[in-house]
């Protein structure tokens, strides 16, 4: 759950809390507020920890069970309190038909929210589980999400992209359409990081377009730059284990070159029908076979000789 409250001196307040026993991590928005100062470390612990274990033989004490209930309690309110303090705030921004000072304020600072809490799921992985959760066919590897754990451009990119991307939907659909109303359940930052959770994977979609790209045109400039240059050193075939596949990439329609690119470079069979708009699983082993099978071929004739 988002919390969102106007005050006089400082227009919204976000904090994040997403249960009993759960991490959180909060941002302060307008009033000169340092929220955009704040460190990633701190984007990183919004989600959930790891659930409690629970002896199903143990016995139920009465005071663990009304403080149970009083918990439960206090945040159905607290929740109902952040709803209805975003209500106000919305109605006060469509007063001022969504623009002015209030509303760029508003709009800056979420923005500055969710791009801290979008690197933090990044660094961690989290938004894949959450994508997941929402049927989202989004499966990272491996090798990406070591990499977005690893590179700080990548997550700042990402998150900017996603949340530029993000905030005109938001405006139109949940602020002037009144696609979020009080009685959602959610508040308008909880609705703002769902919106965003809709563009991330076609921004990461993208990325893992262009990083194909980009591998294929190192290997395919190895090769021009200088043919009776040893391949050994290349990593990516030499985990291929076949140093004659980068020389014959160039031969290949745009569409097999990718197929076999990627799974040279460690993607499985689902992972690059999905990267490539492939229509199965199915399509892409046909590629593959029939590429092999011309591969034998060429070999038995003595072609790569």
């Amino acid at each position: 759950m988002v919390r969102a409250r106007a005050t006089k001196s400082t227009p919204c307040i976000i904090g994040v809390d997403f249960g009993p026993g759960k991490r959180e991590a909060t941002a302060v928005m307008g009033g000169g507020g340092t929220a955009g100062g704040r460190s990633v470390a701190a984007a990183r612990r919004v989600q959930p920890a790891e659930p409690d274990r629970i002896n199903l033989d143990s016995p139920v004490l009465q005071d663990d069970l009304l403080h149970r209930v009083d918990e439960d309690s206090r945040r159905l309110q607290e929740n109902l309190e952040r709803r209805a303090a975003d209500d106000r705030l919305r109605e006060e921004m469509a007063r001022q038909n969504f623009a002015g000072p209030l509303y760029r304020n508003f709009e800056h600072e979420l923005a500055r929210y969710a791009h801290s809490v979008l690197r933090g799921w990044m660094y961690t992985g989290y938004v894949f589980q959450l994508l997941a959760g929402r049927r989202f066919r989004l499966h990272a590897s491996e090798t990406e999400l070591a990499e977005l754990a690893a590179d700080s451009d990548l997550r700042e990119e990402l998150a900017t992209m996603t949340v530029a991307l993000a905030l005109p939907r938001f405006k139109e659909r949940a602020l002037v359409g009144g696609g979020w109303t009080y009685q959602g359940g959610a508040s308008l930052p909880t609705y703002f990081m769902g919106a965003c959770l809709y563009v991330f994977p076609n921004e990461f979609r993208r990325w893992r377009a262009q990083r194909l790209r980009w591998r294929r045109q190192d290997w395919n400039e190895t090769v021009t730059r200088d043919p009776d240059h040893s391949q050994t050193t290349n990593p990516a075939v030499l985990a291929a284990g076949n140093l004659r596949v980068a020389d014959h990439l160039g031969q290949l329609s745009p569409r097999e070159a990718a197929i076999v690119t990627m799974k040279m470079d460690g993607y499985t069979l689902e992972e690059i029908a999905e990267t490539l708009g492939e229509a199965s699983v199915r399509a892409v082993e046909g590629v593959l076979y029939r590429w092999r099978t011309r591969e034998k071929e060429l070999i038995s004739k003595g072609g790569y000789e």
